[in-house]
């Protein structure tokens, strides 16, 4: 029986978080209303009013990630009802560079503000009191004030947006298994705490699958990783390239811009992929399946809620498999002989609370020790 230990997370969470921002120049593009036209510099056109704005992340508009995600649910939104939106790029990754967009959007006319990440925590606790006729939804991250181990503390105009990272893990790991791959690999990003639920998640996923199918222990293997960074580059191509010349099959690639190196050695190995966050089928053929938060739905649907007058605001949620807040995309999944009758009925167990699992998010007291009945943690890189 092999364990992973919380132990060596908590190391991990002490990398420092390196950006990854544009250079801030200016666009000449002049926005316009219901356009992808991006606010680079902090610009906006004259006379201008959108009601709908997203503040974007380290990543761009079409990172294929949350900024694509989110922007995709406000867009939709807003082209359905008449409701003009924008987004605004800040200069660079810092507090006040966030809180100068958030500026830009109020002074743009902005009703509701999106900010996907948890890097906007600390900015977005600041614009709810210095902005309070603005509604800001904070996915992945509450409010709090600056300060390491402050408490979330989120205004009646504002809502902190979770996910059940460990579900969506877990149905990634259960078909995968069921698919028939036996040598998985996990290589995540910064272990913070979404990624390292999923990571979780999709060990026990693995191990559920495993069991159903009556698998020897020891059958399924996980190599498991966390990289230290969300983006790309030619070591985490090589490491992925490594895991796959060693038998790895499948690697689920857990770190926003990571995936794309981990598809790149993917193609060259003839392997496979399993994406996150984001249906990221189109990125390369070798992804099967993503592990998913709805994160353009739930967008989408507490806009709906700002507007119909039954958004509740001043409380931090998590959107589960009971709120279809999670999934695989099993419209563009790669799966040889994983059905969606199979998913069907994993995703109802979840659903139902018939799954019990143990997440990042359940640690309090001493750190929690993930075991496993059947699956083989091969290797803990770090």
């Amino acid at each position: 029986m092999k364990k992973i230990t919380a132990l060596l997370l908590a190391a991990i969470l002490a990398i420092s978080f390196a950006a990854c921002t544009g250079d801030g120049n200016v666009s000449d593009t002049t926005p316009t209303t219901n356009t992808d036209t991006a606010t680079e510099g902090l610009t906006t056109a004259a006379g201008g009013t959108f009601e709908l704005a997203l503040i974007t992340d380290l990543g761009t508009i079409d990172d294929k990630s949350f900024n694509q995600g989110a922007w995709e649910g406000l867009k939709k939104y807003g082209e359905e009802n008449n409701k003009t939106f924008q987004y605004y790029k800040p200069t660079e990754q810092s507090d006040n560079a966030y809180l100068d967009a958030i500026g830009l959007a109020v002074q743009g006319g902005a009703k509701i503000v999106v900010t996907p990440g948890y890097l906007f925590e600390v900015p977005v606790h600041t614009a709810q009191t210095q902005y309070p006729e603005v509604t800001f939804i904070l996915l992945d991250g509450d409010p709090r004030p600056a300060g390491e181990g402050t408490a979330a503390d989120i205004a009646s105009n504002a809502i902190g947006v979770h996910y059940a990272e460990d579900q969506a893990g877990y149905l990634a790991g259960y078909a995968a298994i069921k698919d028939g791959y036996r040598k998985l690999g996990f290589m995540g990003g910064i272990a913070v705490p979404a990624v390292v639920s999923f990571g979780y998640g999709f060990i026990q996923g693995a191990d559920a699958a495993a069991a159903e199918l009556n698998l020897a222990k020891d059958e399924v293997t996980v190599k498991y990783n966390y990289t230290g960074t969300f983006t790309a580059s030619p070591d985490i191509q090589t490491q992925a390239s490594a895991w796959y010349q060693e038998g790895v099959e499948v690697i689920f690639a857990c770190g926003g811009g990571i995936g794309s190196s981990i598809m790149s050695a993917a193609e060259t190995a003839g392997k496979k992929v399993i994406g996150v966050d984001v249906d990221q089928e189109a990125e390369s053929e070798t992804v099967i399946t993503s592990a998913m938060k709805e994160l353009g739905q739930s967008v989408y649907d507490l806009v709906a809620k700002f507007y119909d007058g039954t958004f509740k605001g001043g409380e931090s949620v998590i959107l589960a498999a009971e709120q279809n807040g999670i999934g695989l995309p099993m419209a563009t999944s790669r799966f040889k002989t994983f059905s969606q009758a199979d998913y069907d009925a994993i995703f109802a167990k979840l659903k139902n609370k018939e799954v019990t699992l143990v997440t990042e998010r359940n640690e309090t007291g001493s750190p929690t020790i993930i075991t496993t009945e059947l699956v083989k943690i091969d290797e803990v890189v770090s």
